[in-house]
């Protein structure tokens, strides 16, 4: 179920492009590009940390929604696939999570 709703999420995001920006608000964030895009996830993703701290399920479930929506977009704006996003987490299964953050650590410049 989760993979089929956030897959439908962004095939929706994705045919957002077509839309006028007076109609979509997921248009206008793809017009507006990237920074406003990354923006946004980031003010949700505040959000959503904020309503973590709190003892409100229903507002962190609202908030975290929020910030997979927000991530899509992104994720759309920059031409990035949710089956891509997908496929790096299936390559990292079954691997430490401590050792694949050493590899990536010894990898950057």
């Amino acid at each position: 179920m989760t993979e089929t709703v956030l897959a439908n999420l962004a095939a929706l995001i994705r045919s957002r492009r077509n839309d006028s920006a007076s109609k979509s608000y997921t248009k206008e964030l793809l017009d507006a590009g990237p920074e406003r895009c990354a923006k946004k996830l980031g003010e949700e993703a505040v959000e959503t940390v904020i309503a973590a701290m709190g003892s409100d399920r229903i507002a962190l479930k609202k908030e975290a929604a929020d910030l997979l929506y927000h991530l899509l977009v992104l994720l759309e704006v920059k031409s990035v696939t949710l089956d891509e996003v997908l496929g790096e987490l299936q390559a990292r299964t079954g691997t430490s999570g401590l050792v694949e953050k050493a590899q990536r650590t010894a990898k950057a410049p």
